[in-house]
């Protein structure tokens, strides 16, 4: 039987090196930390000049961005694709990767971001974020110029989006959750401020949350901190 060249070793080595990486420190339960390690992990797989991630909103049925390589703090989840709507909203439709090596912005399929200089760079990936129950995102790599994606960097990129799926999957339920906890929290709060304005200005229930709707526009305050200053007064007013 004929030996394995090592420069095949060193590359499969290389590989599984990569894999057992992804195992090991993509496991955050804050979304917003898995995401960055594998916008890491695809860029440091293809050497690529951008790094996008979409994240499935599966009730809404479209894919919201959630993280990128270069920096866009103020898009990230202001954009957004229905399933099937460009290249990325195809891949997550179809199941299916889609590499192309330059050109992309005519393929067909594509959907121009204005706010997003790397849509006019040439080459483009974009492979599956998966878990045992569906499509959980999809992960876009693009190079500045022309590239040639090689058959091994391709089934790579899809592999680490099957590995990860599941950790994707654990934050964003973490992140729901999260959210339902502080949407109770909230309620249960206003509602406590709504008492206290309807037992001292004597109004309604309705009237109370107009008042408190009012303040937090007239003075860009969220709900929370009018709710929490309401409270904070009626407690220093019956400790005085």
């Amino acid at each position: 039987m004929p030996r394995m060249p090592a420069e095949k070793i060193q590359t499969l080595q290389a590989e599984l090196d990569l894999l057992y990486h992804v195992a090991q420190v993509v496991h955050s339960y804050d979304l917003d930390d898995v995401l960055q390690e594998i916008v890491q992990v695809a860029e440091d797989l293809t050497q690529a000049d951008s790094v996008f991630i979409y994240v499935a909103d599966m009730p809404a049925n479209e894919l919201v961005l959630r993280a990128s390589k270069n920096p866009h703090s103020g898009l990230l989840r202001q954009i957004t694709l229905k399933m099937g709507e460009g290249i990325t909203g195809w891949v997550a439709s179809e199941k299916e990767p889609v590499a192309i090596s330059k050109g992309a912005s005519k393929d067909s399929r594509f959907r121009l971001f204005r706010r997003l200089p790397e849509d006019r760079y040439e080459a483009f990936l974009s492979v599956l974020i998966i878990s045992k129950r569906g499509v959980v995102g999809v992960i876009n790599v693009q190079h500045e110029h022309g590239h040639q994606h090689s058959e091994s960097e391709i089934k790579m990129l899809a592999t680490v989006g099957k590995l990860v799926g599941g950790a994707v999957e654990n934050a964003l339920l973490s992140e729901e959750t999260l959210a339902l906890k502080e949407a109770l929290e909230l309620r249960k709060l206003v509602e406590k401020a709504k008492g206290v304005l309807m037992k001292k200005r004597r109004v309604t229930e309705d009237e109370a949350y107009k008042l408190i709707q009012k303040e937090s526009m007239n003075n860009r305050k969220t709900l929370k901190e009018v709710a929490e200053a309401i409270l904070l007064l009626e407690t220093l007013d019956l400790d005085s």
